[in-house]
């Protein structure tokens, strides 16, 4: 009987006390880990609209091309009708690969048929971008100025605007 209590007593494990204080330090090391994760992954979210702004850029700069090509020697996108511009912009949509509802892209073209501004919004930013450069806004924090009408991509060359609206189900 002693020699069964004794066995007992000479049994490797671990206390109570010692589980107790590595979930303790695992706690603290989770406490500090989570907020380091956070700022990843809204980095990660900033990244991602830039990369989408640029594509919306891209593809305005693309048909910018396309109706500075169409508008023949001598001329330039001050001729650029509303209809043409609707087709630009529609074309645009695809080209960026806006599919959903909850974005908006409007684009600033000079007459050369170049990209002078361009704004980029989504549910959570806004992106800007002017002289080769992209500001990241939040949505809420920008300025009326700083944002674009969601489900829509408009195109403006001096006092012409063209506009088409994104169709989420293709």
């Amino acid at each position: 009987m002693f020699e069964k209590i004794r066995n007992l007593k000479n049994k490797k494990g671990f206390t109570l006390v010692e589980l107790i204080v590595v979930l303790v330090i695992l706690a603290i090391l989770a406490a500090l880990l989570i907020p380091a994760l956070t700022g990843y992954i809204d980095k990660a979210n900033k990244e991602k609209v830039i990369v989408e702004a640029r594509m919306v850029v891209m593809a305005a700069q693309t048909e910018a091309s396309s109706l500075y090509g169409k508008a023949g020697a001598g001329n330039n996108l001050s001729t650029a009708t509303a209809d043409s511009l609707n087709a630009a912009a529609a074309e645009a949509i695809k080209l960026a690969e806006m599919n959903s509802n909850e974005v908006g892209a409007t684009a600033t073209l000079t007459n050369e048929g170049k990209v002078e501004k361009a704004i980029y919004t989504n549910s959570l930013y806004t992106v800007v971008y002017e002289n080769g450069s992209y500001n990241v806004y939040d949505v809420n924090g920008a300025d009326a100025d700083k944002k674009a009408a969601l489900n829509a991509f408009t195109l403006t060359v001096g006092s012409t605007t063209g506009k088409a609206t994104i169709d989420s189900t293709t």
